[in-house]
Order: C-alpha cells, then structure tokens, then sequence
C-alpha cells in the first residue's frame, strides 16, 4: 500500500520526477491513461454477449445509470456520462492506493478539489438549462412576497452558503477517509503482520469502492436537487 508522502519513494519516481510533479498528479495521469487504454481495447473488442473486463465495466456502468435514472430521471442521461466517469476514476486512484509502490491520487486534497469544482459548476449549470431564470427560486425559499422579504434575503444567503461548501465538503471527505483508510491499514498490518494481510486488503477494498461510491450519490444528489422544482 502507498499514499501520498513528502519523503516517500514510489515506483511512478523513476519516470517522474516528485519534485517536480507531484505523486498525486502523476498518478491521476497514469489512472487517466489506465482507463482510456482500456477504453480503447473495450471499444474495439465488444461482443454482443459480454465477458472479461467487458462485462465487469457493463456492471459498473448499469449500477451507476441505475442510479442516475432513480435519483434524477430521465433528465439525469445527459449527466451520466460525467458522473459514471467520476466514479470509475475515483475508484481506480483509490485502489492504486492499495498497490505496493504506488498512491491514491485522491489522497490528495488537490486531486479531489479539481474533481469537486467541476461538480458544483456542472450541477448549476445544469439547473440553469433546465429551469432557466427561474433556477433562482431554489435560494429564495417558500414564501415570495415583499412582507417576507427579509427572510428571502436570510435564506438566499444561507442557500449560496450551503452551495458553496458542497465542494470544500466533497473535497474534504474523500480526502480524510483516504488518508485516514492508509494510515488505519498500515497501523494493523504492523500490529498484526501474520494474519492481517487478507483482512487489511479486504477492509480496504471495501472503503475503496464505498468512498467513490459516496462522492458519486453525493454528486447525483446534487443534480437531483438543481432539477427538481422549487418550493
């Protein structure tokens, strides 16, 4: 296992140099690199009837589209590809994490703001499509009228405060429980050496594909929001 460290020395170090570009920036690149190569080989070798890495992606992409289409609608189609990228990109740097010799990009405050920030500007933009003007309506509450006027403005600026944390909270908690799942698993498999392995990797696993799974509901909760009416 590997995570993000200042004096750490990584295999991605002897094609680049960690001075330079960081460890988390090198290995987004190499996860990037990873899925469009098998892309690639996807897209040049499918079979009416899936198997292999094939069908395991077609798993993937039908749970998150699921997802999506229960959550946000049919509306929600024009947003899948983006969010079914978010997750399988997330997914793969957490379990880059769990290779010896190499980190979790999303280890990485950096990594996973440049991921949170397009989802904020992207869930806006689309309530801005979708509801046009009228999008503002969600920050301004229930009650329009000149009587409640200052509860409008009390609300509209608890709305746009609660916005714009959505990244900084997106940032924020994939990057501890990453942090936190290296240095968790790290403490027992020194404390247990001989019979933690198999459970250290499981633990491990698991918090890989639960945290990916939680920044996507979060981001899926979010276009749900800006294309629902407002009350």
């Amino acid at each position: 296992m590997a995570a993000e460290g200042i004096h750490e020395v990584l295999l991605m170090d002897v094609f680049v140099n960690p001075d330079v570009i960081p460890h988390n920036v090198s290995h987004a690149f190499l996860a990037s690199v990873i899925l469009i190569v098998l892309a690639i080989v996807i897209r040049t070798s499918i079979r009416l009837v899936p198997r292999g890495i094939q069908n395991f992606f077609e798993v993937i992409i039908e749970t998150i589209q699921n997802l999506v289409e229960s959550n946000i609608g049919h509306h929600g189609r024009k947003a899948f590809p983006f969010i079914c990228t978010i997750f399988i990109f997330i997914l793969l740097c957490n379990f880059m994490g769990l290779v010896p010799g190499f980190a979790s990009a999303t280890a990485n405050v950096n990594t996973n703001a440049a991921m949170a920030i397009p989802v904020f500007l992207a869930t806006h933009y689309y309530g801005l499509r979708f509801h046009g003007f009228k999008y503002v309506n969600h920050f301004l509450g229930p009650i329009r009228s000149i009587v409640a006027l200052p509860l409008i403005i009390m609300i509209f600026i608890t709305e746009v405060l609660s916005h714009l944390a959505r990244p900084l909270t997106l940032t924020v908690r994939l990057f501890g429980n990453m942090t936190a799942k290296h240095l968790i698993l790290g403490v027992l498999a020194i404390i247990l050496p001989m019979i933690a392995p198999v459970f250290v990797l499981s633990l491990g696993i698991i918090t890989c594909v639960v945290q990916a799974l939680v920044f996507t509901l979060l981001t899926i909760c979010y276009f749900a929001g800006a294309i629902e009416e407002a009350h």
